[in-house]
Order: C-alpha cells, then sequence, then structure tokens
C-alpha cells in the first residue's frame, strides 16, 4: 500500500487518493430473483460462495442451498431482494449480490451489486430447484403474473448444488492462476448430491479437478491465513495424508501439533518445493499469495509448475477447507450417480 502511494504522488501530487476498506473474511450470497408487472416477486435461489468475497462471482464456486449463512441474515437478504425488485420496477429476472458477515452480535448484510436481468447463475439454479426461470421470465414479461404460471414461492431443495468455474490456465501460457475481482473462468460445471462434500467432489471431477487419494499435500500461505489453515492442514492428516509447507506455514501447522515437513522455497536452494512438484512427490498444492514481490516471481513459478505436472491447486482457504471435506465424503461414501430428474420427482 505504501509503494502504492508513493507512485500515484508521484504521478499527480494534486489528486486525491480514495483508500476503501476492505471487508475481510466476509461470505459472497448470489441470489436470483423473479417479478412480475403487479410487484410480485419470488426468490429463485440464494446461493452461498465457497471462495470468500473478493473473487469474482464468475470463477467462486457457489452451493444452492445457502450452507453455514444465518438465518437472521438469509431473512434480511430474502426482504432486501423483494424490496429492489418493487423499487426498480422490475419485470423479469434480477440477479443480487451480498457480502455477509456473522457473529455473536449478529449478522452484517453489505449489498455489493443489483442487475434487473439474467445472471449467468439462472441455468444452474434452475436445474436445481427443477424450474425454468428463463421461461417463466419470459412469460412475465409479456404480461403473465406469477401466480398464471404457478411459481409464487421460493423452492428450498433437500439436496445440495454446486456450481464450480472451468478455469482456462493450462491453455495460456505464462499467466497466474490467482484468483481476484476479474472473471478468468470460461465455463461452468455442476454437481448435486444429498450432502455438500459429495456434491462439491462431482462438481470437482466435472471441472476435472483430481481429488487425491493419498500423499502429499503442500501448504504455502500468506500471514493471515496461517491460522485457519492450520486446521485444515489437521484435516487433511487426519485423512491420512501427509502434510509439507515452507517454514512460516509449517510453523504454523506444528503450533496445533500437527505434524509437517519444512520444505524449501524456489529462491532458498535445492532440493525445494519445485523439485519435489517436478518428481511428482506432491499429490495437492495449496498455495495463497502473499502479494509482495517475491511471490510475484516464485508464486507465479509454483502455480504455473502445478499445472505444467498435472497436480491440483487450490489458492483460498475456502476451497482448500471444501476439498478437504469432498476427499472425507468420497473415502467414507461411494459416488451415487442420478438423473437431474430423480432429484426432482
Amino acid at each position: 500500500l505504501g509503494g502504492y502511494i508513493e507512485r500515484a504522488i508521484a504521478v499527480d501530487p494534486a489528486q486525491p487518493i480514495l483508500v476503501d476498506k476492505y471487508l475481510e473474511n466476509a461470505v459472497e450470497i448470489d441470489v436470483d430473483s423473479l417479478a412480475d408487472k403487479d410487484g410480485n416477486v419470488v426468490i429463485g435461489g440464494i446461493m452461498e460462495h465457497i471462495e470468500q468475497a473478493g473473487v469474482h462471482s464468475g470463477d467462486s464456486a457457489c452451493a444452492l442451498p445457502a450452507m453455514t449463512v444465518p438465518a437472521d441474515a438469509l431473512d434480511l437478504i430474502r426482504k432486501q431482494t423483494v424490496a429492489l425488485a418493487r423499487e426498480l420496477g422490475v419485470v423479469g429476472l434480477m440477479n443480487c449480490q451480498y457480502a455477509v458477515k456473522w457473529g455473536p452480535g449478529g449478522s452484517d448484510v453489505y449489498i455489493l451489486e443489483a442487475n434487473p436481468r439474467a445472471s449467468r447463475t439462472v441455468p444452474f439454479v434452475s436445474k436445481a430447484i427443477g424450474k425454468p426461470l428463463a421461461t417463466y421470465a419470459s412469460l412475465v414479461m409479456s404480461g403473465k403474473t406469477l401466480s398464471d404460471i404457478g411459481f409464487t414461492e421460493e423452492i428450498i431443495p433437500n439436496h445440495v448444488a454446486v456450481k464450480e468455474a472451468v478455469l482456462p490456465f493450462d491453455k495460456f501460457a505464462g499467466t497466474d492462476t490467482l484468483l481476484g475481482p476479474e472473471m478468468r473462468s470460461t465455463g461452468e460445471v455442476m454437481g448435486i448430491d444429498k450432502t455438500l462434500p459429495m456434491a462439491f467432489a462431482k462438481a470437482e471431477l466435472a471441472a476435472l479437478q483430481r481429488l487425491p487419494k493419498s500423499g502429499t499435500i503442500f501448504i504455502s500461505v500468506n500471514d493471515l491465513s496461517k491460522g485457519a489453515i492450520a486446521r485444515v492442514a489437521e484435516k487433511f492428516v487426519s485423512l491420512g495424508f501427509d502434510v509439507c509447507a515452507t517454514e512460516g506455514t509449517a510453523s504454523a501447522i506444528r503450533q496445533i501439533n500437527v505434524p509437517c515437513e519444512t520444505v524449501l522455497k524456489v529462491h532458498e536452494g535445492r532440493p525445494n518445493i519445485g523439485d519435489r512438484v517436478a518428481a511428482g512427490d506432491i499429490a495437492m498444492m495449496v498455495v495463497i499469495s502473499s502479494g509482495d514481490e517475491r511471490d510475484l516471481e516464485d508464486g507465479k513459478k509454483l502455480r504455473r509448475s502445478a499445472l505444467q505436472f498435472k497436480v491440483p491447486l487450490v489458492t483460498t482457504v475456502a476451497a482448500a477447507r471444501a476439498n478437504a471435506a469432498a476427499i472425507e465424503g468420497m473415502a467414507t461414501e461411494a459416488v451415487e450417480m442420478l438423473a437431474l430428474q430423480d432429484y426432482h420427482n
């Protein structure tokens, strides 16, 4: 931040610098809704992002129904969505995005954007709830009411549907794999099951993300993520995996009495983690950027090596946690393949 401020002042000291507060550890929510000419509004689906707020919604996996957001926050989101659709005079589909934080004192809900149009999530929501939202939108835009077409209340399914992004990094040499506010995905897939871990596992498999059953998990994260990632490492160890990490991350993991091997960073000498990846010793990598100059060089090389040697790569704590749960689910139960219609009959 200091370097950025210095460069900005050097460009034009007369111009003000706007500093926004970043909302840390917030969960992002997507809502698709449908409104008619009479002001009736029905929620199509409320999706909880698996990656934290700050990752573009098109690149983040999400689950329907929302799995961890408190009921009071979901109630407020429903009320705000209905109020927005009526105030904007929407006839048809509308997509809203929210950020939610909660704790002992209650929940805080922040609206990020409201788009009075169909979103890329509409096909996913339609399959998840078993209703053709695009068809319904066409009908209400032509003058029908929601009552006329028989869609008058939100459907909360008994199963779990997970949408996962398909990312094209392996097709573009030299690009970094970090996720951020700019959308990079070129497609989406869907997994559906009775539980979140198995639905997520199916989505990962559909996106060609291999979930290892054994081996060594490599972890290297920034300082802010070390406390949370230590618990994820503990989960991997309980599933029978070995864990190795760079020095700072390994120290954080060992502080909670989880065995962890220390490995060298790329610039620290040989053999380093890059050599371990090339040798086929790593089953999965969890690499979360620190954003410093060294990471821009070493971290990018490491993330690219994961693509080169087809090693599953995770770049957020939330995704690492979800992958661990999915691996556990696949170890304890068989993957059940059902037709989409079977979930709605």
